[in-house]
């Protein structure tokens, strides 16, 4: 059975934002939501709504009589965000590894931790991204809190915006893989300091790179 048509405003909302993740709509950049709504060849109603949740997500910002800005990645705001990510995923990490999980239920992070290294190896960024973003929200759904899931699900989109604009200036994610691993085996002994230890220092050195990449992009940029 096919799954539910999407609406006009979220069609609108799904193009949007593959539109400001492939740079179409670079960070930055003015445009009038009439020049949206023929961008989408859609009408101005869904175009609003979509504006409206995607501002809410962080990705753009909707000015009086000044139309709608694709917002700008700022290293200072994506380290604020991977502060906070930081202690609730570690948290997240403790509280799995509290849980006595079977390595049943750790099936799809170890996958995600296979997938990671086996793109490593091909080498495939793009793949390995996609596989790093599913070990992320796998490990907090395995904790078990739904306040932390939604708090993390709200800046997944600026992540995954700030990932695919220095997946390629980034060194090879070696260490990131091995990082995952650490933190998968502490869940897996029922080890909560150590599955928390690991993950804080895993996401402290992530925003070391990014941070930094980010820098570096606002400076070419200038």
């Amino acid at each position: 059975m096919s799954g539910k048509a999407l609406s006009s405003s979220q069609r609108a909302i799904q193009e949007l934002r593959n539109r400001i993740f492939s740079g179409d709509l670079a960070a930055g950049s003015d445009h009038l939501e009439t020049e949206l709504a023929e961008m989408l060849d859609m009408s101005r109603t869904p175009v609003r709504e979509a504006v409206l949740t995607l501002e809410t997500q962080g990705l753009l910002e909707l000015r009086p009589r000044k139309g709608v800005r694709i917002l700008p990645l700022s290293p200072d705001d994506m380290a604020e965000i991977y502060d906070v990510l930081t202690e609730l995923e570690s948290l997240a990490a403790e509280r799995a590894a509290s849980a006595n999980y079977s390595i049943d239920d750790l099936g799809a992070l170890a996958q995600a931790i296979d997938d990671m290294e086996q793109a490593t190896i091909a080498p495939d960024l793009e793949a390995w991204a996609a596989a790093d973003e599913r070990f992320h929200m796998e490990l907090v759904r395995l904790g078990g809190n739904s306040r932390i899931e939604a708090i993390v699900n709200m800046m997944s989109d600026q992540v995954r915006r700030a990932r695919m604009l220095t997946l390629f200036m980034r060194p090879l994610p070696t260490q990131s893989n091995e990082d995952h691993r650490l933190v998968y085996q502490a869940i897996r002994n029922n080890e909560p300091t150590a599955a928390r230890e690991h993950h804080r220092r895993h996401r402290q050195y992530a925003k070391s790179v990014l941070v930094g990449l980010l820098a570096k992009l606002r400076l070419r940029h200038v």
